[in-house]
């Protein structure tokens, strides 16, 4: 039986990669991999037979690790990220699923840390309440469907989180977007964070009325972009970092008291 490996590699370059997904490339003896993120991580793809496809070409990428995995051979299959977030997870099990091919291989799939992750941990507690993740990308999904649920997100004070903002050929799911951010507190925070892991990694702090200002135009976004909106309750800290508070010091007092007229915990 072959074995393949969907190998999540974090949000960019090699600052994220966790052992389990390093010691998994290195027991690989093929490694599949969108072309920019196999160039992420030369020291570990020096001595291996790589096969690499550009953007669109998923299909045909997913296709290839599992033909071979089915062959015998041990395959590691590179997905930025959190392979399971907008990523190559649901296509690998369903063209194993399709083929019915799980006695013929044997799957494995690797967690890693997504954008959204990488960036609160660089700009202080912003994910402390409910928080939600949407693509902008109307490629695999309906446009009205994204716009339905950037509007539900709104009304229903998530922080959220915004993957594949824009490209130089898909502005509209951007554009309405922002016509959106219009209906909350122009203060609210937003954090724009591009190439995350990577050594041009950007990450600026603004406010929803500087991006909905910034327009259609903002340079700052693109498709390497990692957007996070915050709620009604967030905030910036004395120091510039952001805060969505969870709601501690609500209920207690800095002596760790609870506080009068909270209900007692069992």
């Amino acid at each position: 039986m072959g074995k393949l490996t969907l190998v999540s590699t974090g949000a960019g370059g090699s600052r994220y990669l966790t052992q389990e997904a390093i010691n998994a490339i290195e027991e690989a003896d093929l490694i599949v991999a969108y072309t920019k993120y196999a160039k992420d991580l030369p020291e570990l793809m020096s001595d291996k037979e790589v096969y690499t496809t550009p953007m669109t070409k998923e299909i045909e990428r997913v296709s290839h690790a599992v033909e071979e995995a089915k062959k015998g051979r041990t395959v590691a299959l590179i997905s930025n990220g959190d392979a399971n977030v907008y990523a190559m997870g649901s296509l690998v099990v369903e063209l194993i699923d399709v083929n019915d091919y799980w006695d013929d291989i044997d799957y494995h799939s690797l967690p890693g840390i997504s954008s959204v992750l990488a960036l609160a941990s660089e700009v202080g507690a912003p994910l402390s309440q409910d928080f939600c993740l949407i693509s902008l990308s109307d490629r695999l999904t309906d446009f009205d469907l994204i716009q339905k649920r950037i509007a539900f997100a709104l009304e229903a004070d998530f922080v959220i989180s915004i993957y594949n903002p824009k490209s130089r050929s898909r502005l509209e799911p951007y554009n309405q977007m922002l016509e959106k951010l219009k209906s909350i507190e122009p203060s609210r925070p937003v954090v724009i964070a591009r190439d995350l892991g990577r050594q041009e990694q950007m990450i600026r702090i603004i406010t929803a009325k500087e991006l909905i200002e910034a327009g259609i135009e903002n340079t700052d976004v693109n498709m390497s972009t990692t957007l996070l909106i915050g709620n009604s309750t967030s905030k910036l800290t004395k120091n510039g970092k952001v805060l969505t508070p969870r709601g501690y010091l609500n209920k207690y007092e800095l002596s760790g008291n609870q506080k009068e007229g909270w209900r007692k915990e069992d």
